[in-house]
């Protein structure tokens, strides 16, 4: 069910409108938070309930046998973690590992090949599965004690608004949330509706729009292709993906909002990153830390010396990239990230170019034009589709205005507006706004207003959210 659907509007319609009766007592609330959680993921492919059911379940029943039998500890964990990987091995990484099997062997022909599974991904799983594990990692670490009810669990887990494209929610955070409810001010319903009218925008206006030539542009590129060309292409991507993914979490949080509960920031602006350590402290914040927590650290982190700091930190980093997708294209982008962030670690350059006008501006410009070509990775249809597009954007004679030209009016003016948004926050206009608070709040219902206009009359053709497939 996506958010943008007339279903999901008739649903969300439904649930606030029974929530004020479900949500006084626990058991009540937590059994439809569960119900209607699974109606939202269930509307899809309802066959894939199975398979967060026995997930959520093997944690679940992990989690209060680590507590009843401490000595069997490291095999819960154990049967929590394979669990959870597993299912995501068979359902995503399945064909991938078969098909670089029969490359490996120079297997060809159906005779000799082995045969390609062809398994449907469910969507979501990449998120609730993290989800899930960092709660019985946490109950192992002894930083959480298991819940007792299986749809407080459930309510954790499955909770709609988040689960099938994040942010990722460790149980220490929402569990004590889902124990009670609180009803929520005023402040707190307009704060989610701004959060929902700014994700809507994102997505339906900028996203969509970008949408399309983007598709067209990497199905058929050509060597006559100018070098301008791809810069704006992959400059739609960068936006597309950002305003998409970052669109979907603000959406998230504001429907949270509303039913009472706080999700954390999952985006803070990445593209104003003057390094790529602060890059990933501002994209997708709650995998990152993650893997933060429940990789790098326990490897070692730094604490081995800087050799060990920077292998752990490539295990990441590659580790991550292949959490994205089944393709060597998304391992090469997290190694990309990882080659950035050992350079940044080495050379400090980042500091070296100072902290004033100038300086954050050069910074900001390294960062954006590497964390560009780590895109093209990312969104190419094949490796060599990614050289043959890196070496068209930096071979600076073929630059022509003519490039520029073959890209649509709308996703010119779309990607504009999506660089005015940042560029917004990143010179500090903000600061500008007017101080008085009488004229504040009369400006935001204003502000609010149009942008919902913007939703219903500017918006792209609709495309189901990125993150689906990962």
């Amino acid at each position: 069910m996506l958010f943008h659907s007339f279903v999901f509007l008739l649903f969300g319609a439904l649930f606030f409108l029974l929530w004020p009766l479900m949500r006084k007592r626990n058991n009540s609330r937590w059994v439809y938070l569960t119900s209607a959680s699974f109606l939202f993921y269930g509307w899809w492919r309802w066959e894939f309930l199975f398979l967060i059911l026995v997930s959520g379940l093997i944690d679940f029943f992990a989690g209060l046998g680590m507590v009843r039998f401490p000595h069997r500890r490291k095999l819960l964990l154990l049967l929590s973690i394979v669990g959870n990987i597993g299912s995501l091995a068979i359902f995503k990484y399945l064909d991938f590992f078969v098909d670089n099997l029969n490359s490996l062997f120079g297997w060809d022909g159906p005779e000799n090949q082995t045969a390609r599974f062809g398994l449907l991904l469910p969507i979501g799983i990449s998120f609730y599965t993290f989800q899930s594990m960092s709660y019985t990692i946490d109950i192992y670490r002894g930083k959480l004690k298991p819940t007792r009810n299986l749809f407080h669990f459930f309510a954790y887990l499955s909770l709609f608004p988040q689960l099938v494209a994040g942010p990722i929610i460790r149980a220490a955070h929402l569990l004590p949330q889902l124990t009670s409810w609180k009803p929520g001010t005023p402040e707190d319903r307009w704060n989610g509706l701004r959060l929902i009218a700014h994700g809507f925008f994102k997505k339906v206006v900028i996203a969509d729009t970008l949408a399309g030539m983007i598709e067209t542009a990497f199905s058929t590129a050509h060597p006559e292709h100018a070098g301008s060309y791809w810069w704006v292409i992959v400059s739609l991507f960068a936006f597309r993906i950002y305003c998409d993914f970052s669109g979907y979490s603000d959406i998230a949080r504001g429907l949270a909002r509303w039913m009472g509960y706080d999700f954390p920031k999952n985006f803070d602006h990445p593209y104003l990153a003057k390094s790529f350590r602060e890059f990933w402290g501002r994209w997708h914040i709650s995998l990152s830390t993650w893997f933060r927590d429940y990789v790098y650290i326990p490897l070692g982190g730094s604490r081995r010396g800087p050799v060990v700091g920077h292998r752990n930190m490539w295990i990441t980093m590659v580790v991550s990239g292949f959490w994205h997708g089944a393709a060597w294209h998304f391992v090469i982008w997290g190694a990309l990230h990882a080659l950035y962030l050992n350079l940044e670690r080495l050379t400090g350059w980042h500091e070296r170019l100072g902290s004033g006008f100038v300086g954050r501006l050069v910074r900001s410009a390294v960062v954006l034009v590497l964390v560009w070509v780590a895109w093209v990775f990312f969104r190419a249809e094949t490796f060599d589709q990614a050289l043959f597009i890196i070496s068209r954007m930096f071979d600076f004679s073929s630059f022509t205005l003519q490039g520029i030209k073959l890209v649509s009016k709308p996703a010119l003016v779309a990607l504009a507006i999506a660089v005015l948004r940042e560029a917004y926050f990143y010179f500090g206009l903000d600061r500008w706004m007017p101080q008085n608070a009488r004229l504040r709040v009369a400006m935001d219902p204003v502000v609010v207003a149009l942008i919902l206009a913007a939703c219903v009359y500017l918006r792209g053709p609709g495309a189901a959210f990125i993150y689906f497939q990962f």
